[in-house]
């Protein structure tokens, strides 16, 4: 098989940082890994770490990954192979542990120990016979700053508009602090603190997103509703938001997604966290998806802090069927795919003529305990196939 990894020099990566940020349960993990090179350029990279734990990685995004042992290697693909001299990409990898989680040691990137780490064999003893390593980057793009696992390559911008969709709003047509026109607010059965907004300061694309102060305790909820006729979607729906957030999902539940299901006496059909992880929940029955044991929540992900991620799903009223996808990648644990699957489903499947028929959209915070959090969305769409990040 041929590799379409370009492997330099290893000098060429000669002062590299490679950064290692954890959101870790039990039992499970993700990580997004921060590749930025030396002082030189580099075509085609290979980072390299070694677990000081059982850690084993079970998935990834913008990056092929394998492991031996402890060992793991990540090589670049197609697309972010290519950094600047200072320039930064980022992947991430997912993956369980049984008894420890040890910080991971040894970083190397094609070969050079990076993060400051003296290197395995002694350095040339004078420069490179060519020429001298540039100075600032190359002037056709500049290094993104920050890097969702699976956004579009550094070089090329997130892709514009929805489609067919019968909804698709990233909230520039908004002139006030209150949402308005497309966008209500909605506090159901009872008002406290909780403050949604339009943001001027934090968005994903454009000037504008919604911002939600989300407190803790039920009757603290609120919610942003869209005022779009979606009886047109049919019963197949298509839903893609990007969402940004501050504080990790707590272990009691919460909800940050909320959709009434007529076929269900109006109760809601609702996305959310619990456990560190995400999940699903009918109000109905207060079934989980997937199931809250240890190896449940494992096969779920957390929601990551501190940058935008990319959030799908869809939701088959005539089969009762689910699926989910963060940054573009599947959810095994946010999975209802009519195949009963252990530890995921249990719950859900219990009512077997699930059909929902599914009537509004409400994005925002409800805690049912514990748990307050600052949350941003913006690029919404809902559809009748598939929209993608």
């Amino acid at each position: 098989m041929v590799s379409l990894t370009l492997v330099p020099s290893a000098q060429a990566a000669a002062g590299c940082l490679v950064g290692y940020q954890a959101n870790q349960w039990t039992g499970g993990f993700t990580a997004a890994i921060r590749v930025t090179a030396g002082d030189t350029a580099v075509n085609g990279w290979t980072v390299t770490w070694t677990y000081g734990g059982d850690q084993r990685i079970t998935n990834s995004w913008n990056a092929q990954v394998s492991q031996s042992g402890t060992a793991v290697t990540a090589r670049n693909v197609a697309w972010n192979g290519s950094l600047p001299a200072g320039g930064s990409t980022e992947f991430g990898v997912q993956g369980t542990y049984a008894s420890s989680a040890a910080a991971p040691t040894g970083f190397t990137l094609n070969g050079v120990p990076c993060n400051g780490a003296d290197p395995t064999t002694p350095p040339p003893t004078t420069a490179p016979p060519t020429t001298a390593p540039p100075t600032t980057a190359p002037p056709t793009t500049a290094p993104p700053t920050t890097a969702p696992p699976t956004t579009a390559p550094p070089t090329t911008g997130p892709p514009t508009g929805c489609g067919a969709a019968a909804l698709c709003d990233g909230f520039e047509n908004q002139t006030g602090s209150a949402p308005s026109g497309d966008w209500s607010l909605n506090y159901p059965d009872c008002q406290g603190t909780g403050i949604a907004a339009i943001d001027t300061s934090v968005a994903h694309q454009g000037t504008r997103s919604v911002r939600i102060n989300g407190t803790a305790g039920y009757c603290n909820h609120v919610f942003v509703r869209s005022n779009r006729d979606l009886s047109g979607l049919g019963a197949v729906r298509y839903a893609r938001f990007w969402v940004r957030h501050t504080t990790a999902l707590p272990t009691q539940h919460v909800t940050f997604l909320a959709m009434r299901d007529a076929n269900d006496g109006n109760r809601d059909l609702r996305m959310g966290g619990q456990n560190g992880a995400l999940q699903w929940n009918r109000a109905s029955d207060d079934a989980t998806l997937p199931e809250q044991s240890p190896n449940g929540v494992a096969l779920s992900v957390p929601l990551p802090v501190n940058r935008w991620t990319c959030v799908e799903f869809m939701v088959d009223g005539n089969q009762g069927r689910l699926s989910t996808w963060v940054d573009g990648s599947a959810v095994t644990g946010l999975t209802a795919d009519g195949t009963p699957t252990h530890d995921v489903d249990g719950q859900w499947l219990n009512r077997a003529n699930w059909r929902p028929n599914l009537t509004d959209l409400r994005l925002g915070w409800e805690s049912y305990g514990e748990g307050a959090d600052t949350l941003w969305y913006d690029d919404v769409a809902l559809g009748s196939a598939r929209i993608g990040c």
